[in-house]
């Protein structure tokens, strides 16, 4: 049985390459999008990996002056499942590059 000490430049490097596949990552989610919509679809809604919102649609059905409580729980509901998609996206993409480790307090990782 050899008592031999792991390399630590060889773990470094690993470590740096890791870390670019990392940032990289990240950078491709940032331009990801993900789609919510509520009321069987008359409100839709599209966030980026930022998770800001770049797109709503909202069908002119739905849109009824004397009960502007729905559309805004529909906008709010639709909003509330893009962002959803959006993690379950950033996970599955960066599980993808961590070989599906799970390392608490990483960035993107949900």
């Amino acid at each position: 049985m050899s008592n031999k000490m792991p390399d630590m430049q060889a773990l470094m490097r690993q470590a740096q390459q890791m870390q670019a596949k990392v940032a990289k990552a990240q950078e491709e989610v940032l331009s990801m999008t993900a789609d919510g919509a509520a009321g069987g679809g008359m409100v839709t809604v599209t966030v980026n990996g930022a998770f800001d919102v770049t797109k709503i649609k909202i069908e002119k059905d739905v849109v009824d002056p004397s009960d502007i409580g729905m559309l805004e729980d529909l906008v709010m509901s639709a909003v509330n499942a893009a962002n959803a998609r959006m993690r379950e996206v950033t996970k599955q993409h960066m599980s993808k590059v961590m070989g599906g480790m799970n390392i608490p307090g990483m960035p993107g990782m949900f």
